[in-house]
């Protein structure tokens, strides 16, 4: 037994004979946290065609020494653990047995979206962060993670991928249902509470070790636009907010988050370079490294060194202020900034070549290295946390105390903007629209034609402008106003029958005639139609307030600040609001 195999010896001592082992090539592999998919029944994808994934996972861990990946899809429980369980058997046949650390973006929710969340599946489902802030409650928030945490490990999950703490200050960017919205000082509280509930105390055999993005705060995009696409890639800060944005990170690093992401964003106008904050020295070295005293690893955001196809289509890679320079120039002053690890990309021997022509020095690589290792060691993954149990990850996952408590969260997250005749009462006639007619059936009598009911139940969701390319596509982004023929289908049928309407806020929809016509109007971000039907008929209680404000019009959007929260004029409902019926 080599001593790094020896789990009674000292972490630090145990990372030291390890990386002393390692050729430059192992050390180079180590820097790259790659994607991968699992075939449904739970073996390893062993052939591609290369329209998501260049390489095969054999590839990927025996040929070019990676053990970082995380993991695209939704699978049933069982088979995600036996996956797990052959990729580590994979890393135990390689020549020093480094085992794999699996991560994953979020999958508790509703939103399915292969660039930043899954729905959830097997997993317990709870409304999105959003809805969490809606509800504001950090003990709750605790509990949410904490069960996370629980899930996670039974199917071998050892780092999340969030949480998401940028402010959603621009109420057109498409990413804000993954964050605590606007209020700084809440996503403080909450942030706290989350990396207690994924990590506990200390980092440990027992944790799930939290990945907090987007460091220094990825709300303030220019137009609104998210910087996965060029037309995205600058941060603004007009309203001098700058600080207001990393407040979340100052409490994040002090609550021991083991991991940061920074964003993908150019900062514009500011005395930062004008570079991807993922190449930003002042950023990554000077601000999280120095002033905060961040310990742990940096990795970068997915895909800044090579250009990628997804779903067959060419994305550029998303070097935003270095687009000039090579891959290894880039991965070079990446290195350069205080990265420690880059995500979306598997190109160890760019690293290889760097040190072998001595721009990047190996004493600089090993520095990134032993973060990387100690955090395996320290989660228990050279020893009794290889290995997960299948049995026991089918009992854990959707155990029926954990979706009990994300359906209550629904509940309680659901936002009444407008009450009218909430509570219902008795069984009326109930016309649907975008609610399981079987559900709404258990409330009422259900009819086929607005003019038959006594009430409507009508769901929507915030508007966007269709993109033209298949990934962009799960972005979100632009109008949030409802266009074309649809609002006056929707207010036709408001004017025909008193109608509940229902609106997801995956960002801050313009409605002000919806408001004004519908007999109640509720806000969910993430809910089930028994949840809204519940909360309706007086079964369940709501208690969330707006995350964010719902603006007036696309005009008073387009002249508010971007990093400014709640900035636009006359909103139709200030942050905040709620009725407590």
């Amino acid at each position: 037994m080599h001593p790094y195999q020896d789990p009674a010896r000292p972490v630090a001592e145990r990372v030291e004979d390890l990386l002393a082992r390692m050729t430059l090539e192992e050390k180079a592999g180590q820097l790259f946290h790659s994607m991968l998919m699992m075939n449904p029944d739970g073996t390893p994808v062993t052939e591609t065609d290369g329209s998501m994934l260049p390489f095969t996972t054999p590839e990927l861990i025996e040929g070019r020494h990676l053990t970082h990946f995380n993991l695209l899809g939704t699978y049933g429980a069982r088979e995600m653990a036996r996956w797990h369980n052959a990729i580590q058997e994979m890393a135990a046949a390689t020549r020093l047995g480094i085992p794999v650390s699996l991560s994953t973006d979020p999958r508790h929710a509703f939103t399915d979206n292969i660039g930043a969340s899954f729905g959830a599946g097997a997993f317990s489902a709870w409304p999105e962060a959003l809805g969490l802030a809606a509800i504001g409650d950090p003990e709750l928030v605790f509990r949410f993670a904490d069960t996370v945490r629980r899930e996670y490990l039974a199917v071998g999950f050892r780092t999340a991928l969030h949480p998401q703490i940028d402010l959603a200050t621009e109420p057109r960017w498409a990413r804000q249902s993954g964050t605590f919205g606007s209020d700084a000082a809440l996503t403080c509280e909450l942030v706290r509470a989350y990396v207690r509930g994924l990590q506990g105390e200390e980092l440990g055999p027992e944790s799930v070790s939290a990945m907090v993005k987007h460091f220094p705060g990825g709300g303030p995009q220019k137009d609104g636009e998210d910087p996965h696409f060029p037309h995205g890639k600058e941060q603004v800060y007009p309203g001098g907010m700058r600080d207001h944005h990393l407040e979340p990170f100052r409490a994040a690093v002090a609550a021991g988050c083991s991991q940061m992401m920074p964003c993908y964003g150019r900062p514009i106008g500011t005395d930062w370079e004008e570079v991807g904050f993922g190449f930003n020295r002042g950023v990554v070295t000077g601000l999280l490294r120095e002033e905060l005293g961040f310990t742990g690893i940096v990795c970068t955001d997915w895909g800044l060194l090579t250009d990628a196809t997804i779903f067959g289509e060419i994305h550029e890679a998303r070097a935003w202020g270095v687009e000039h320079l090579s891959v290894a120039e880039r991965a070079a002053k990446a290195l350069d900034a205080g990265c420690d690890q880059f995500g979306g990309e598997q190109c160890p021997e760019v690293i290889v070549e760097l040190v072998r022509a001595g721009r990047v020095s190996e004493a600089r690589i090993d520095d990134s290295v032993r973060r990387l290792l100690r955090e395996k060691f320290v989660l228990g993954l050279f020893d009794e946390r290889r290995y997960v149990d299948p049995d026991e990850a089918a009992e854990t996952v959707g155990r029926a105390d954990f979706k009990a408590a994300g359906a209550a969260a629904q509940r309680r997250s659901l936002t009444v903007l407008t009450d009218g005749p909430l509570p219902l009462s008795g069984r009326p006639k109930l016309y649907v629209e975008n609610v399981d007619r079987v559900v709404a059936a258990a409330y009422g009598d259900v009819v086929t034609a607005p003019a038959e009911a006594d009430l409507a139940v009508l769901r929507l969701r915030t508007p966007y402008e269709e993109r033209p390319n298949r990934f962009e596509s799960f972005f979100h982004s632009g109008t949030l106003a409802f266009e074309g023929p649809e609002p006056a289908r929707v207010l036709a049928l408001l004017a025909t029958v008193p109608t509940v309407v229902c609106v997801n806020l995956e960002r801050p929809a313009v409605l002000p005639e919806i408001a004004e016509h519908a007999a109640a109007l509720i806000a969910d971000y993430g809910a089930s139609d028994e949840a809204l039907l519940d909360v309706a008929f007086g079964r369940a209680k709501a208690e969330g307030t707006l995350p964010f404000e719902l603006p007036r019009s696309m005009a008073a959007v387009a002249a508010a600040r971007p990093d400014v929260p709640n900035d636009t004029a006359d909103p139709v409902f200030p942050h905040g609001h709620g009725l407590k019926l």
